[in-house]
């Protein structure tokens, strides 16, 4: 058993404004496929946002697991939604394949906690690596 001090930023689910306003919206015809989504989402999305990584559960009754280390993290996308009360958020990895982070509630803080993390491994990383070359 390993002691990690892994510090959480964010646990939890997607913003609950999301849900209300897509209830509000499944009243239409149009409207009803998003109210599902937002309720598929509400039941089994969480996210686990820490100092070193971030952890995405999701999917058909919460059955896929997705994690990432913030070295693995080449840019950060974000969108706002409900008026800027949240927002959906995409992480580009290093391999380019992507990570959605839909409805995220408070996603300009968690945004700017993601970005100060990565430049502190990208930092921290580069000073730990050697750099062999020519002399002077």
């Amino acid at each position: 058993m390993s002691t990690t001090n892994e510090q959480i930023h964010y646990e939890g689910g997607p913003a609950k404004g999301d849900l209300i306003f897509n209830l509000l919206l499944g009243i239409t015809l149009i409207g009803i496929p998003f109210s599902i989504g937002a309720v598929v989402r509400a039941l089994w999305l969480r996210f686990r946002i820490t100092n070193r990584r971030v952890s995405v559960t999701g999917g058909w009754l919460g059955r896929d697991k997705t994690q990432v280390v913030y070295s693995q993290i080449k840019e950060v996308r974000s969108v706002a939604r409900g008026f800027g009360a949240w927002g959906d958020m995409v992480l580009v990895l290093s391999d380019g394949s992507r990570l959605e982070l839909r409805s995220m509630p408070n996603f300009r803080e968690t945004e700017a906690y993601i970005l100060e993390r990565m430049t502190e491994r990208r930092s921290s990383s580069q000073t730990s690596q050697s750099v062999e070359g020519f002399a002077a």
